[in-house]
C-alpha cells in the first residue's frame, strides 16, 4: 500500500553500512541464481533444501538430512520467490537498516538481524506447525529492523509513496506503526492456504522491539558517539 523511499536520519558512528549492503547484495545474487538466471528446478530445489518448512523442522528425523533442518531458520532469509518479493524486502532494508547498523555496530547488527529472522521463523512454525510449504524471504528479519527503527528514531521523517501517487514525508512512528497494524490485520483476515507468512513478520517485529527497548540505553547517541 506504500513504499518507503528515503529517511532523514544520518549515520553518526559508522562511515558506511557494510553489513546492510552485504545482506542486500547476497540476497540479490542468490535470487538471480535461483530465479532469472537459473531454472525452475534450481528454485524448487533451493526452497525444499533451504526454505523453512514447519513440518520438517518439528519432525527432523523424518527428513533425509535432520542435522541440516535447524539451519533453515537462517537460510530461508536469503531466498525470494519473485522480483516484487525481493525488491520490497530490500527496499525496506535500504531505507531503514543502515541506521540500525549504526546503532548496534557491525557485529551487533549482524547478530540482531539473524536473531530477528530466527524468531520470526519460529513464530511462523509455532503458528503453522502442520504446514509443509517452505517459508522464504528476509521479511521476518526486516520486520525486526523496522521495530528497532521505531524505538530509536520515532520522530524521523520518512518519505513514502502511498498507493504509488506522490511522495510525502511522514513521521517514522506513523509509517511503521501503520505497517505493523497491517500485519496484524492480515493475520486476522488470512484465508486458508495463503502463502504470505504474516506471523513471521509479527514475530520478528516483536522480538526486535523488545530487544531494542532493552538495549536502548547502550544505543543512545550523543554528538561524540554512543553512550
Amino acid at each position: 500500500m506504500f513504499l518507503p523511499l528515503h529517511d532523514d536520519t544520518p549515520l553518526r558512528v559508522i562511515r558506511f553500512q557494510f553489513v546492510t549492503m552485504a545482506i542486500i547484495i547476497l540476497n540479490v545474487l542468490i535470487f538471480l541464481y535461483t530465479g532469472p538466471l537459473g531454472t525452475n528446478h534450481i528454485l524448487a530445489s533451493a526452497e525444499g533444501n533451504f526454505g523453512l518448512i514447519p513440518l520438517q523442522l518439528l519432525h527432523p528425523l523424518a527428513t533425509s538430512d535432520p542435522i541440516a533442518e535447524p539451519f533453515t531458520l537462517i537460510t530461508y532469509l536469503f531466498l525470494h520467490g519473485g522480483w516484487l518479493h525481493l525488491i520490497g524486502n530490500m527496499l525496506f532494508m535500504w531505507v531503514f537498516a543502515d541506521n540500525i547498523e549504526d546503532a548496534y555496530g557491525y557485529v551487533g547488527f549482524t547478530i540482531f538481524f539473524l536473531l530477528c529472522g530466527v524468531i520470526g521463523g519460529l513464530t511462523h512454525v509455532v503458528m503453522m506447525p502442520n504446514s509443509d510449504s517452505p517459508l522464504i524471504g528476509a521479511s521476518g528479519a526486516v520486520s525486526g529492523v523496522l521495530a528497532a527503527y521505531i524505538v530509536l528514531f520515532p520522530r524521523a521523517r520518512i518519505w513514502v509513496l502511498p498507493f504509488f501517487l506522490v511522495p510525502i514525508p511522514l513521521p517514522a512512528v506513523l509509517v511503521l506503526g501503520f505497517w505493523f497494524l497491517l500485519q496484524v490485520y492480515h493475520v486476522a483476515a488470512a484465508r486458508p492456504g495463503e502463502d504470505v507468512a504474516w506471523w513471521a513478520h509479527i514475530g520478528g517485529f516483536t522480538f526486535g522491539l523488545v530487544i531494542t527497548l532493552i538495549m536502548r540505553s547502550r544505543l543512545v547517541f550523543t554528538p561524540n558517539g554512543r553512550i
